[in-house]
């Protein structure tokens, strides 16, 4: 009979963790885009549908964390394994606040009910595809530890800022000319908002990525911050 190693149980158990991460980033990336398609549409039975599977998304993130602690209670994970345990703890946060935001747009176009939307919705797709491509190559490079790819994708989060400001724009316009759409602009510019806050928490994702292959932990450029509301 084959013993197996401490080492290679803590391997698979880290392996584990790496597979639920990217399923549960799946999860997220489904419901990004799929919100962002239902407000399109004005689909209100799928914005409840993407409302309510938020909850599956949540117990995943929970799952993930009690897996990952009990890795670190039972396993005695090294000085690289923490910064990888550590890491998919966080990565698995910032999915589930990921998650939210794609609630929050399902939830936006319930609230706006039978009101038509200010503008056709050009750049908002554009943006969420964006996010969740940038979401679906960064945690590829998460898991395999690739810290060019997780330098590089950061940089795409100008390509975002500039859509949302570009929508900003466009609705601050909208409200000044029409005062009765303030209400209906300020929906859609909650929801570029989310978006833009994706591709930031991407950015935190691949922060992860180098910091668990380097061991440094630095905050990489977010010049354009500043430009969007907390």
């Amino acid at each position: 009979m084959t013993t197996i190693s401490p080492r290679e149980t803590l391997d698979r158990a880290l392996q584990e963790l790496l597979d639920e991460i990217i399923v549960m980033g799946s999860m997220v990336e489904e419901a990004v885009i799929a919100s962002v398609d239902a407000l399109k549409r004005r689909d209100f039975e799928a914005s409840k549908q993407i409302y309510a599977a938020d909850l599956q998304i949540n117990e995943k993130h929970f799952a993930i964390e009690n897996a990952g602690l009990i890795v670190i209670a039972t396993q005695q994970p090294m000085a690289r394994d923490l910064r990888l345990l550590a890491a998919v703890l966080e990565a698995a946060t910032e999915l589930e606040r990921m998650g939210d935001y794609a609630k929050g747009i399902s939830r936006i176009n319930l609230l706006l009910g039978d009101q038509p939307l200010v503008k056709p919705l050009i750049d908002i797709p554009r943006m969420a595809e964006i996010s969740a491509d940038m979401l679906h190559r960064a945690l590829g490079a998460f898991v395999a530890g690739d810290v060019e790819t997780a330098r590089a994708i950061p940089k795409e989060d100008e390509v975002v800022d500039d859509l949302y400001n570009q929508v900003y724009r466009e609705l601050i316009t909208y409200m000044i000319a029409d005062p009765t759409t303030i209400d209906r602009a300020n929906y859609l510019l909650w929801v570029a908002h989310n978006l833009e806050r994706m591709a930031d928490r991407v950015t935190n994702i691949c922060e992860r990525t180098i910091f668990v292959a380097t061991g440094e932990m630095s905050e990489m450029d977010r010049s354009d911050d500043e430009l969007s509301p907390e």
